[in-house]
This record gives C-alpha cells, sequence and structure tokens, in this order.
C-alpha cells in the first residue's frame, strides 16, 4: 500500500493503518530502536508505542514523508527509553554518537534564543543537501540511525579510521556552516 493510502486510513480511523505501516515499516523501525537499545523486547515496546503515538498524531497533522515522521517517532521514544534506563553505562555508542554532535551544535538554550527546532532542522538539512550523497548518508546512518562507524566502514567499503575522519571534518563543517547562519 502506499504512504498516502496509510495515511488516509489513519484519518479514517481504520485500524487497518496500523496493520498496513507495520507491514511496510517494522523492519525499518525495528533497525532504528535496535541501534539505540541493542535488545529486541524493548525494541518491540517502543515499536508498540510508536503505533499508538503515530495513532495519536497524524489526525492532527498530515505527514509529508511517511518513513520520516515514523521514523522520528520510533527514534524519540527508543531514546527516552534508553535515557530511562540509564544507558550511559548500557549503550555508549548511541551516547558517542550524540556527544560527538554536541561539538558542533549549539546548547539548547542557545538554540532556543536564536531559532526554534524546526529553523535548526532546516538549515541541518541545507547543510546536509550540499554534502556529496555517500557523505549525507554516512552521517545520517551515524548520527539519525545510529549506525556504529564499524558497520559504517563495512557497509561503505571504507577502514574505520577513513569513517571517522569523514564524520570529523563534517562536523567541522556543520558547525562552521551553523555559525555562519548565526547560530
Amino acid at each position: 500500500m502506499e504512504d498516502p493510502d496509510i495515511i488516509d486510513l489513519y484519518w479514517e480511523r481504520s485500524e487497518n493503518a496500523i496493520a498496513e505501516t507495520d507491514a511496510k515499516y517494522k523492519g525499518l523501525c525495528m533497525h532504528v530502536a535496535n541501534n539505540i537499545l541493542h535488545n529486541d523486547s524493548d525494541a518491540e515496546e517502543c515499536l508498540n508505542d510508536t503505533y499508538l503515538a503515530v495513532w495519536n498524531a497524524i489526525p492532527s497533522k498530515r505527514p509529508r514523508y511517511l518513513p520520516a515522521f515514523i521514523c522520528r517517532v520510533m527514534r524519540n521514544i527508543a531514546l527516552k527509553r534508553c535515557e530511562h534506563e540509564n544507558a550511559r553505562k548500557r549503550r555508549p555508542e548511541v551516547l558517542l554518537s550524540l556527544d560527538e554532535l554536541d561539538e558542533c551544535i549549539p546548547s539548547t538554550e542557545d538554540v532556543e534564543a536564536a531559532c526554534d527546532a524546526e529553523e535548526l532542522g532546516r538549515i541541518i538539512s541545507s547543510f546536509l543537501r550540499q554534502q556529496p550523497k555517500r557523505n549525507r548518508m554516512i552521517f545520517l546512518r551515524r548520527y539519525w540511525y545510529f549506525d556504529s562507524q564499524s558497520k559504517l566502514a563495512e557497509s561503505f567499503g571504507m577502514s574505520e579510521n577513513a569513517v571517522k575522519q569523514l564524520l570529523f571534518r563534517m562536523r567541522g563543517q556543520l558547525k562552521e556552516y551553523l555559525e555562519k547562519e548565526g547560530l
């Protein structure tokens, strides 16, 4: 079933919307959750919470790109669960990934004073659109899907050190871009 048809099912409040979402996006959602939690049962619980959150959210807004919308909901739920379970000791890869971005993204207070989160997202998206496709994909898989550097190296036929260097350079470029945009 196509995404607009699935969204229509949500608008109609048809329970088939969840079944169709599950059939089409379960694998993607589980990939996101497992990269954060590394626990199948926790990921399954997050998946169920995601379907409920999407069910509650869609009538009030119509997502333009359903997979991104669902992944954002899943990612946020999994991150909250990770934080709740004191994951700093059990899941340092996720926190390391987020810490890497702290170098180039301003603090929350500064961002709120300068612009809202949507504006920050627009600026980061603009930066990423200017990058070569491979670099953009590596960046998103690292900082959105939380793929490990070793997994990225394997997927893109690079050495792990080359991935580290690429991400380091991109974070520096992002920081410069954000500063140029006034953040």
